[in-house]
């Protein structure tokens, strides 16, 4: 299967990403939970209740310091592995919505824009909006200006 830039992605390239992608769901649904969070309390725990046993030595702290920055260092990966995964299938589960709804079918693919373009776009949308807000307005005063002369004509 080809790669976004067209080139041909190698099969174990594509078994890998797989297998990535699999880890990072695990880990990031798995680091979540509540038992994930009090095991890691336990452990903090542990470590400071052991503080004395081991006089509060360099080799103490550095015991929580490496490992805390260890796992802070693959988290950070795992979850935005997670992260890019669920953006993109948003993004293509909105852009199909666009596709078969009377939505402007421009706005399909707009993530890939500039900052600056992106902005451009958002005001836009919200200029016709309160354009539209202000045209049911309208429509509606017409409406009740329109009942109150017929029931002012029937009387």
């Amino acid at each position: 299967m080809p790669s976004k830039t067209g080139a041909p992605r190698p099969e174990g390239g594509r078994d890998f990403s797989k297998l990535f992608g699999d880890i990072a769901n695990r880990t990031s649904q798995a680091a979540g939970r509540a038992t994930t969070f009090l095991v890691a309390v336990g452990v903090v725990l542990v470590w400071a209740i052991t503080g004395p046993l081991f006089h509060f030595s360099d080799t103490w702290q550095l015991v929580i310091n490496t490992g805390t920055t260890i796992v802070t260092f693959l988290m950070v990966f795992l979850i935005q592995n997670s992260q890019n995964r669920d953006s993109a299938a948003i993004q293509v589960k909105l852009d199909e919505l666009i596709r078969v709804s009377s939505a402007q079918n421009s706005f399909v693919g707009i993530e890939h824009l500039t900052d600056e373009e992106l902005e451009e776009i958002r005001i836009k949308c919200e200029s016709r909006a309160e354009a539209e807000k202000a045209g049911e307005e309208s429509v509606e005063r017409t409406g009740k200006k329109a009942k109150q002369a017929a029931d002012s004509a029937v009387e």
